[in-house]
């Protein structure tokens, strides 16, 4: 495939950064960009030249690869609706509102021989790039996402909203079943639980605690590990890992213990990287970074989180 032919199904806050990215990629037509929203498919159709549609059914058979960027309930539908048409699909987190249709995607996905990834974007982070060797043996994690208010987002809690892009990055890091799960959160701002804190418990020990909240006055993106002989600082925001190891060798008189090694990365483009390794996958066949699997797994603890923040 030379040239892949793309469309984004979605033109707001997020859609029009995934169209912009398309359209500017080498080798990647973009043909139209869809929401039902006028105003917002052709305001963005028009800075990019490409077509706007307020129906993403005229496109199938048409493109050979898209992202949707939608509302979550409507995640299921037209990724399926691509999938079922020869598409490869970048669906935006959470991969579906349930369990069953996350199934039926995969499966489709698999009959079909198309790339469904989900995008969990923080896993193209610098950052966890770089600490991903360093993570394995994890005992204790820690994690932190803070943000003001916005109404995006607000048709889903935060868990699914936020908290998602930590649990998906855990169980990356953990690699075992989940033994239990605690957790509490509160609604403050919208209909939904703005604050939300969950505690897992996995099969060998490991145990993270995960704080998201959507009302806090500031932004932050913060991760701790803990290993039995290192502790690890992933500042996710300002693109800082800070790697603290305990000595091989006994210290010298008035010398820390430890081994101090901190990292900044220069600015990234996270969404470009994650549209990048989609559109290789497609090229090569490889599988994608965070497919359906890993959404699938993401949206079953946060579906477990959320039953327990009813408990």
């Amino acid at each position: 495939m030379t040239t892949i032919r793309a469309a984004v199904i979605g033109a707001g806050y997020l859609g029009r950064f995934h169209a912009q990215k398309y359209a500017a990629e080498p080798g990647v037509q973009l043909l139209a960009v869809v929401d039902p929203r006028v105003e917002s498919r052709t305001a963005l159709a028009r800075e990019l030249g490409v077509a706007a549609s307020d129906d993403h059914r005229e496109w199938l058979g048409k493109v050979d690869a898209v992202s949707v960027v939608t509302t979550t309930p409507a995640h299921f539908s037209v990724a399926a609706d691509f999938l079922r048409a020869g598409a490869h699909v970048l669906v935006e987190k959470p991969i579906t509102e349930t369990v069953e249709q996350a199934r039926e995607l995969i499966a489709l996905a698999s009959s079909a021989k198309r790339v469904l990834q989900v995008g969990h974007l923080e896993r193209f982070n610098p950052v966890i790039v770089a600490a991903e060797r360093e993570l394995a043996g994890a005992r204790f994690i820690e994690c932190q996402r803070l943000a003001p208010f916005k109404e995006r987002g607000t048709d889903v809690n935060v868990v699914l909203d936020l908290m998602i892009h930590d649990i998906d990055i855990v169980q990356s890091i953990v690699g075992r079943p989940i033994e239990s799960i605690d957790a509490v959160g509160t609604p403050v701002f919208s209909g939904a639980v703005d604050i939300a804190n969950a505690r897992l418990r996995f099969e060998g020990g490991c145990v993270a605690d995960v704080t998201a909240s959507r009302v806090s006055l500031k932004t932050e993106r913060r991760m701790r590990v803990f290993r039995g002989d290192a502790y690890l600082s992933l500042d996710l925001q300002n693109r800082i890992l800070t790697v603290i190891r305990k000595r091989s060798e006994a210290p010298t008189a008035g010398e820390l213990p430890v081994t101090i090694d901190e990292r900044s990365f220069e600015q990234s483009d996270a969404l470009r990287d994650e549209i990048r390794s989609f559109l290789d996958c497609i090229r090569t066949g490889r599988a994608p970074l965070v497919g359906g699997e890993d959404g699938l797994r993401a949206l079953e603890t946060a579906i477990r989180i959320n039953r327990a923040l009813l408990s």
